[in-house]
């Protein structure tokens, strides 16, 4: 009786185990940095502080926000997907601070999220990070090969994929980069402008198991206003985070304080 007694706590305590790791929560970490366009575009930090809010919905996830890369080693302890908003983050990840150990968690399968100027490598760096950095996002647009602002229909090329949940086809206005490189990725958002079909959305899974999606898309921020721009990057903030994408898509409803621009500076 005894060691049915013992064999059977250790089956709860083995279950309670499991049930802990499967209740873990994921964490993901936006890096952000100061302005450097005019107000109303390129709003990285306040941006990333929308999307967080955002994850907030789906619940089961810690965010932090940082202002460049993190000073406290403690913040990338645990992360399950990095996003950037930034200059180009060919050069923000691979020359800066933390180098070493962006590659360190590449490697190890963490995922990455690049959006607007940040899916970009310089063109004078093209030769010595594009191969490095197409092995991890599996495309990139080089900084400056081409800007169209323009309207256009936003058409998903590939409507069952999780990152497209949710949403539907619609008329964008954005600035657009032109001639992406497409090297392993799949393209999955297309606009026509100046004549051309240029992909604006990519998802990725490297080798190892780590995914990563990359958009042009994101200059305006009045864009990230709207439920289907929004809901697009969280979806593939949770796809490359290796969270189940709901079926009608991630929740981003929130509260207008987050909404809202913040106030213009003097």
């Amino acid at each position: 009786m005894r060691k049915t007694i013992f064999a059977f706590v250790l089956l709860l305590l083995a279950a309670s185990q499991i049930v802990l790791a499967e209740d873990a929560a994921k964490k993901v970490l936006f890096i952000g940095k100061e302005p450097d366009h005019p107000f109303g575009t390129h709003m990285y930090l306040h941006t990333s502080e929308l999307l967080a809010q955002c994850l907030k919905k789906t619940g089961g996830i810690e965010t932090v926000v940082s202002n460049g890369w993190p000073t406290d080693p403690a913040v990338l302890e645990g992360v399950d997907t990095i996003v950037i908003y930034s200059t180009p983050a060919a050069e923000f990840l691979m020359d800066g601070p933390g180098a070493a150990k962006f590659h360190e968690l590449m490697q190890q399968g963490v995922g990455l999220v690049t959006i607007h100027w940040a899916s970009s490598v310089f063109e004078q760096n093209l030769e010595r990070l594009g191969p490095k950095w197409g092995e991890y996002m599996g495309g990139f647009w080089v900084s400056n090969y081409g800007l169209s602002t323009d309207h256009s229909q936003l058409k998903q090329l590939v409507p069952d994929h999780p990152i497209c949940r949710g949403w539907k086809e619609y008329e964008l206005h954005d600035e657009y980069y032109l001639k992406p490189t497409m090297i392993e990725a799949t393209p999955l958002l297309q606009v026509h402008t100046k004549d051309q079909d240029v992909i604006v959305g990519w998802a990725y899974e490297r080798a190892g198991g780590g995914r990563a999606y990359g958009t042009t898309l994101g200059h305006f921020y009045r864009n990230f206003q709207e439920t289907a721009f929004r809901r697009t990057v969280v979806n593939a903030i949770l796809w490359t985070a290796h969270i189940e994408v709901p079926a009608e898509g991630a929740p981003v409803d929130v509260e207008e304080q987050y909404l809202k621009l913040p106030p213009k500076p003097e």
